[in-house]
């Protein structure tokens, strides 16, 4: 296994915000990541914070077809300064980060992968993760779980220690000729995320610490977290 290092000139970073999804289960007229909290759309908050860890980031958005008139009006409205490009996703997850990472040309770069729906991710945790994968090539931020946990098989039952479980978070960062060489791989059911494409292209991943209020919008309940800790925030 080969490793990339570029530790003697600045490395061109981009992020790839996945904003494919439709909504459906937040029982919204429109995707949750357009949805507004405290008058901005969830997606911006997540752009701004990515702006504020790395000045000079540009954005690669990858939106549902059926929603870019809507994402286009967002950008309308909403001042975006970094340089961005918006592309079509997929149907699924995996064929939509392999469209955005499609528009990078430079091989010598570092690329975070994030959902557009994780909008409290600290500058912090996207400054590590880009070090880490420009120095070990990835980087994945989990948080350790402090809830008990079961194993269900069946009828069956049993405790499994909750000291070698960890939750994993996005951005997921990673060298961008590592990740796109991963991403030739067919589509397979089991790649939930982009660690999982890596580790199946025979690449050890590397963990580290995410941040605890970096949650992912998937229900209603989560807009309400969402907008007491921007609040708590600002």
């Amino acid at each position: 296994m080969t490793f990339v290092f570029y530790l003697f000139k600045e490395v061109k970073k981009y992020a790839v915000i996945v904003a494919g999804g439709s909504g459906a289960r937040m029982k919204y007229d429109i995707p949750k990541q357009f949805v507004e909290v405290d008058g901005l759309p969830v997606i911006i908050y997540t752009l701004n914070i990515f702006a504020l860890a790395i000045p000079d980031i540009e954005f690669i958005i990858v939106v549902n077809p059926k929603w870019i008139r809507m994402w286009n009006t967002i950008c309308e409205k909403h001042s975006i300064s970094n340089s961005y490009v918006t592309i079509e996703g997929g149907p699924t997850r995996f064929h939509s980060v392999k469209n955005g990472l499609s528009k990078i040309t430079d091989a010598n770069s570092l690329v975070a992968i994030h959902d557009a729906v994780r909008p409290l991710v600290s500058e912090k945790v996207i400054q590590i993760c880009f070090k880490e994968a420009e120095i070990f090539g990835n980087a994945v931020p989990v948080i350790p779980i402090h809830d008990s946990v079961r194993k269900k098989t069946g009828n069956f039952n049993e405790a499994i220690d909750r000291n070698n479980l960890w939750i994993v978070q996005t951005p997921q960062c990673f060298q961008t000729s590592l990740i796109k060489k991963a991403y030739l791989q067919n589509y397979d059911e089991k790649f939930t995320d982009d660690a999982l494409v890596l580790e199946n292209n025979g690449t050890q991943i590397r963990l580290v610490a995410g941040n605890f209020e970096n949650i992912k919008i998937t229900k209603p309940s989560d807009i309400l977290i969402v907008e007491a800790f921007l609040k708590n925030r600002q």
